[in-house]
């Protein structure tokens, strides 16, 4: 099954990061959020990705197609013009790269990689989030249901502090940045029937507003709740939280063994 990742939004409020890049390739660790993301679905063996490019897709480009080189260990002789691959440590990732458009909606976006798709079901997740999420449940989930959309809810951490006061304003109680409100959001993490397209009409489409609109009145959404660590990349706050929590040993989405 193919794992679409959209990755040509603009990224305004990280704009300290991505005047020069696009959002999906800020680093966590040393490494973009998108290369993260992937190695999320690769740990479960999907390992086939079709990423929606758009503002600077340019630098994924290039970023891919050095990729074997960089992540190998090369001998260089000059003398006979030849390159030796002593080792590498490449993923088995086979990534088509669409440029879906500078302006392109999301929903535009989906449209624009049908092609790749076919009549196949497929996956779908935003290249800036970042999840524990158990891709085999969530797939197991879907095919329960027989639905066209199942997309991953989820409960943000808390971005601020809160406080409990009594009558006179004193404060009793402090907790710092709470699990969640108690209310659920689409944290991404699609799966997708090809049907989907059905729903999709031009560049301008919006997928979070008209096309799962409909799809909610058809009786055709459903939501998967994951109840474990979801962190998107927003803003600058937060990407020196999830950076953080990587340099600490301390990051939940990090399920792969190396």
């Amino acid at each position: 099954m193919k794992v679409v990742i959209l990755a040509g939004g603009l990224g305004t409020r990280l704009s300290e990061k991505t005047s020069v890049k696009p959002k999906p390739m800020v680093e966590i660790g040393g490494m973009p959020i998108l290369w993260h993301i992937m190695k999320i679905y690769s740990h479960y063996g999907f390992n086939d990705f079709i990423v929606c490019l758009g503002y600077k897709g340019y630098v994924i480009k290039e970023y891919f197609a050095n990729y074997f080189l960089h992540r190998s260990d090369v001998t260089f002789d000059l003398s006979k013009n030849n390159v030796q691959i002593l080792n590498n440590s490449c993923e088995p990732w086979k990534i088509t790269l669409v440029d879906t458009g500078y302006e392109t909606m999301t929903g535009g976006r989906i449209q624009r990689i049908q092609k790749y798709i076919g009549k196949e079901a497929f996956m779908l997740t935003y290249g800036d989030g970042v999840a524990n999420i158990n891709i085999n449940s969530l797939l197991e989930f879907h095919k329960s249901k027989n639905k066209i959309a199942t997309l991953t809810a989820a409960m943000p951490v808390g971005r601020f502090g809160t406080l409990k006061m009594d009558k006179e304003n004193k404060v009793v109680e402090f907790k710092e940045k709470p699990n969640s409100d108690g209310t659920w959001i689409n944290a991404g993490f699609f799966v997708l029937q090809s049907e989907i397209f059905n729903y999709l009409v031009d560049d301008t489409t919006v997928f979070e507003k008209e096309p799962l609109e409909a799809l909610a009145k058809d009786n055709q959404l459903v939501a998967y709740n994951h109840k474990g660590f979801w962190m998107p990349m927003d803003k600058l706050s937060d990407k020196v939280a999830l950076e953080n929590m990587w340099s600490s040993k301390k990051a939940a989405w990090r399920i792969w063994d190396e």
